[in-house]
């Protein structure tokens, strides 16, 4: 109803995923949070895909200790389950490599990496992807 009501198809051709660190207590089973050595920390990765607007689509928790190209894949899975017709996805830099030609290959979608400039420092909304981040 949100998607129609901007105007647009109920369902989304297009999709952007993202994941975000989150630190957790000591509290936390050991055996679903780890050690994120990027952030330096102990927690879990969220990861999220979202359609333009930035309405949920799919969410998987894991341990922080997954890279975001190995974790990524469940949720882009859901997505190709749930939402046929979303067949571009955007993603930052940290979803580069294997996880691209994964996409292509068993997802039959298009994964375009979104760049940023070589001379960014610290955080900026990048072209495409600030749905995703104002969701998180």
């Amino acid at each position: 109803m949100v998607r129609e009501a901007d105007g647009r198809d109920a369902e989304p051709s297009a999709g952007l995923i993202d994941s975000q660190s989150v630190r957790t207590a000591d509290t936390v089973p050991a055996a679903t949070r780890g050690f994120d050595a990027g952030k330096e920390g102990k927690g879990r990765n969220r990861f999220i895909v979202t359609d333009t607007l930035g309405l949920l689509l799919a969410v998987h928790v894991v341990s922080a200790r997954i890279q975001d190209r190995d974790g990524a894949k469940r949720p882009l899975l859901w997505t190709r389950l749930d939402h046929p017709g979303v067949t571009k996805i955007w993603a930052d830099q940290g979803f580069a490599g294997r996880l691209v030609q994964w996409v292509a290959e068993i997802l039959s979608r298009d994964l375009e990496i979104v760049r940023k400039d070589p001379d960014q420092r610290g955080f900026q909304v990048q072209p495409k992807r600030w749905a995703v981040e104002r969701t998180f």
